[in-house]
């Protein structure tokens, strides 16, 4: 058993928003202060609106909704918070009027996305949304958009994913004769007709609408927003029986989360962490196999940076067998460990004035190997500290307590120097509740290479869970350098790997 006199409550860490002014609940300080960083004050984001003429109106009828007061789902309720309205909470205008506006011809979405060849279908329906987008940002560069809201109906989200299966009735005709197997042929020998070799393309895509739509806007620089029409008005969908299609949230919660990331993605930063440690920079690594490859360990590396203000920037790295299917684990060379790194070390530099980082955390779901940790020493100044670690959630430890509530958020034990249990998730005193249903399970968190102290390790996980902007939590169960490590390595290699792909924000990518 756990000596209690072992465990400590690591302290809930704030966040700074406007004015420099400091609390721990997103809502609250956005809802009190505004943003911390807004580059649209007093003005409008920019915003490119794709969808059907239905979509549109949706949009509009959704846009009106947030642009009002929206009361809480229980009153109070301290894990309920009013939505005053997006100008309100941003200090920003979300037009009415689109700056760019595109329809898509319902009719020939819905014939696209039914095609009886998955690749075709999907690559076809993406095609009506992406070419528009990218066209309009060629040919009309002079006018900047901050943000591309992709509106989709029900039908795109749940025939645009792996495993779809349209019914036979509304199964369309393929436009091309090409098959997987004979594009997996073409793809190691082309053939004489480039026809042939085109139609061979499409199968090197992802069989998933949402994630292929970015991967192929990412050498354009288009940030999307992609929304589901049943999101935006859930109460046009009902199911036979009277009951909506779909559970969602709560309006004023749906509003708080679609809003913020609406915003960050715009160019705006919510918050940062009020207590950063100057110098230290955070790196969470992606792989990805390629299913694709000819080679089935072959796989695509890439890094998240997150500086200490919470700004953060993808970087993809080299492709290679880093697929291990002996101990089913990912592991690079130590010339691409020093490539991945210096790219990251340069970055933060220019981010810095030059300056270099101080101590470089390295957060990963495996043990680094010993190419991998001399890799990533070749690639930083002597006098950085670099230290990796391993984090992923622990089902097998569970901690319980006396009385009505569960265990706090925050509590750790540092089993040793090298290993501890840091329970991200748990009661909330703020929320006056714990925001889960089974007892928390803790993440468990080793320094495998490298020196820290493994309390500092912690607290700065916890911290990192506060920095999703995909939502506006309290707090999340995982930091962000490893929340969106899936999603990130599903879009590096959702089309064919970009060579020439440059770091971008991580915006682009969530």
């Amino acid at each position: 058993m756990t000596n209690t006199r072992d465990l400590i409550l690591l302290p809930e860490p704030l966040l700074t928003f406007g004015f420099e002014q400091q609390l721990e609940h997103p809502k609250d300080g956005l809802l009190l202060y505004g943003p911390y960083f807004n580059p649209h004050e007093g003005g409008k984001i920019r915003i490119g609106l794709i969808s059907t003429k239905n979509g549109a109106n949706h949009y509009k009828q959704w846009l009106n909704k947030i642009s009002n007061p929206i009361h809480q789902a229980k009153i109070n309720d301290p894990n309920h918070t009013i939505f005053p309205g997006f100008e309100a909470v941003f200090k920003t205008e979300w037009p009415e009027k689109p700056i760019a506006q595109v329809l898509v011809d319902a009719n020939e979405l819905h014939k696209a996305i039914c095609m009886e060849d998955r690749h075709q279908a999907i690559y076809k329906a993406v095609s009506l949304y992406a070419e528009p987008i990218a066209n309009f940002m060629r040919e009309k560069s002079e006018v900047s958009v901050d943000l591309w809201v992709v509106v989709i109906p029900e039908e795109v989200y749940r025939l645009g994913r792996p495993q779809s299966k349209v019914l036979k009735e509304d199964r369309q005709p393929s436009e091309s004769l090409m098959t997987k197997r004979r594009a997996k042929r073409l793809l190691k020998e082309p053939s004489l007709f480039d026809a042939e070799n085109r139609d061979a393309l499409i199968y090197q895509y992802d069989l998933n609408f949402h994630n292929q739509l970015k991967a192929r806007l990412l050498k354009h620089k288009a940030v999307v927003q992609v929304i589901r029409e049943t999101t935006l008005a859930p109460e046009k969908f009902i199911k036979s029986n009277g009951m909506p299609l779909r559970m969602l949230q709560d309006p004023a919660t749906l509003a708080w989360n679609l809003s913020t990331t609406a915003f960050f993605k715009s160019g705006g930063q919510p918050w940062k962490l009020s207590s950063p440690r100057p110098g230290v920079c955070y790196v969470g690594i992606v792989f990805k196999r390629e299913m694709l490859s000819s080679n089935e360990n072959n796989a695509c590396c890439g890094a998240q940076m997150f500086l200490d203000s919470g700004d953060g920037v993808v970087f993809r790295g080299a492709v290679g067998p880093w697929y291990s299917s002996t101990n089913k684990q990912f592991h690079l060379t130590r010339d691409k460990a020093r490539e991945l790194m210096s790219l990251i070390v340069n970055a933060y530099k220019n981010a810095h004035g030059g300056q270099d980082p101080t101590e470089l955390f390295i957060h990963g779901k495996t043990r680094f190997n010993t190419d991998e940790w001399k890799g990533f020493k070749d690639s930083v100044p002597d006098n950085c500290n670099v230290v990796c670690v391993r984090i992923r959630e622990e089902r097998t430890l569970k901690l319980y307590r006396l009385g009505m509530t569960n265990i706090p958020r925050g509590l750790a034990w540092a089993e040793t120097v090298k290993q501890g249990y840091l329970w991200s998730k748990g009661f909330i005193p703020r929320l006056q509740t714990y925001p889960g249903r089974e007892v928390p399970n803790p993440l468990a968190i080793e320094i495998v290479r490298g020196d820290a102290d493994i309390n500092v390790v912690m607290g700065d996980v916890l911290a990192l869970t506060k920095l999703n902007y995909n939502a506006c939590l309290y707090g999340d169960g995982v930091p962000v350098t490893l929340r969106f490590a899936d999603t990130i390595g599903e879009i590096l290699t959702a089309g064919p790997i970009q060579g020439d792909l440059p770091p971008l924000p991580f915006r682009y990518y969530i």
